[in-house]
Parts: structure tokens; C-alpha cells; sequence
């Protein structure tokens, strides 16, 4: 039975993939920050005996300390980071003159320090598999070569910045045979993305056969969901 650990699980894309995993019988270890709160992950997990809650925050240290001393001797065939936020309150936000640059250090810490944190942690245990992959959850708004209007500063820079500490992470694991995937999820109809987008099912689908078709020689890349190369 194939292991992957996801962050971010309690909703949305993160649920999908928690969902679409734990039926096709892959080990789910599902994580999220507030699990009490997690009514519908904690459904996954009490009808399928495959699914494990854990609470982890990735702004938290210890938090991620934890799940790994849970996950020790566990051989990771794929870490998942998904979760991430979108402070801003529309696209076009905020204006010159009104950054609060408190709530775009909050971005930068959840969006793109957060999933290096996760990485680093679980080396180990990706190191264990026999086709270890790390896949990322960004963005074509972290694409700078997309960017054609003003607004989502805090959004657009973060998935800029996990873009290319991520790019690195993919070559300094490299020799260790541990590959990288930066996957843009389409515009999915979530709480973080447009009402009348693709639905999450589908998505998940599309970034799973990214997954699927994955080998070494695309470590570093940055795909959409439907296999579209994305411009940096």
C-alpha cells in the first residue's frame, strides 16, 4: 500500500485528494490545523480505516515535528503540500497605499515557507520510497510572466517565491533521487478560487495524473493540472 501525507486536508482541493487517495487504497495520513473542527475529513477517516487525522500547522515547528516522529519509521511515496491561504479580500486588493505588510508576511509564511518546512521534515521517510515525490500546490498567479494587472500582492508573491525555492529544493534532491512537482490546480470552484470553475473532483484528477505520469527528468517543473506547461 502506496503512503502519502497531505497538507491542508480539511476542505477543498486538500478533501479531494484526502478522498480520491484513501478510496483507491493509498495510507492517508490527512492533516489540517484545527482537526476537531474537520467534520468532513473526520467522516473520511471514520469510514476508512486507511485515513489518519493529524493536526498540523506549517507555520508551527513543532506541529510538524510531531506528525514526523509519528510517521518515523514510514516508508513516504508522496508528500502533498496543499495547504495555503488567500488573505486578500478580491483580486484586485489591495491598492497602493493600503499593503499591510503584516497580512503579506502571514502569506509568506503559510504559502511558501510552510511547504519548504514540511519538505525538509520528511526527507527521511520520502528517502524510504522507492519513487519518492514531493508535489507542491501553486499557482499561475505565482507565474510573473502572467502578471498583467495590479492587486494580489501578498497571493501573486508568495507563489513566486515557493516557485523558486522549490525549483532549488528540486535540484539539491535530485541526487538523491527524491523529485519535485509544481502543479497549478486550474480555477476550481473553492472558497479560494472562482465560482465558476472547474469542480474539484476534476482537478484532483488531473493533478493525480500528473502524479501518475511523473518521472525524474520532469523534477522542477511546473505543470497545470491538465499537463499544460506553465510559464514562470
Amino acid at each position: 500500500m502506496p503512503h502519502i501525507l497531505i497538507t491542508g486536508s480539511n476542505r477543498g482541493i486538500g478533501l479531494e485528494l484526502a478522498t480520491q487517495y484513501a478510496r483507491d487504497n493509498w495510507r492517508v495520513y490527512a492533516t489540517c490545523r484545527h482537526p476537531a473542527e474537520a467534520e468532513a475529513l473526520q467522516a473520511l477517516a471514520s469510514s476508512h480505516e486507511n485515513v489518519s487525522v493529524h493536526r498540523l500547522d506549517v507555520t508551527l515547528i513543532e506541529d510538524i515535528r510531531a506528525v514526523q516522529r509519528k510517521l518515523e519509521g514510514v516508508s513516504l511515496d508522496l508528500l502533498f503540500n496543499n495547504a495555503g491561504v488567500y488573505l486578500e479580500d478580491s483580486y484586485s486588493s489591495p491598492e497602493p497605499g493600503n499593503i499591510e505588510y503584516s497580512v503579506w508576511l502571514r502569506t509568506l509564511d503559510i504559502n511558501s515557507l510552510g511547504p519548504v518546512r514540511v519538505s525538509e521534515a520528511f526527507i527521511d521517510q520520502l528517502s524510504r520510497s522507492e519513487k519518492p515525490l514531493i508535489a507542491v500546490m501553486t499557482s499561475h498567479m505565482g507565474s510573473i510572466a502572467d502578471i498583467d494587472t495590479g492587486g494580489s500582492y501578498y497571493y501573486r508573491s508568495s507563489k513566486a517565491t515557493l516557485n523558486a525555492a522549490m525549483k532549488g529544493l528540486a535540484n539539491a534532491l535530485r541526487p538523491e533521487g527524491i523529485g519535485v512537482l509544481l502543479l497549478h490546480p486550474g480555477g476550481v470552484a473553492t472558497r479560494m478560487g472562482p465560482s465558476n470553475g472547474i469542480s474539484t473532483s476534476q482537478s484532483v484528477e488531473g493533478l493525480r495524473n500528473q502524479i501518475d505520469d511523473f518521472s525524474m527528468d520532469k523534477s522542477g517543473t511546473f505543470i497545470s493540472y491538465d499537463g499544460t506547461p506553465m510559464p514562470w
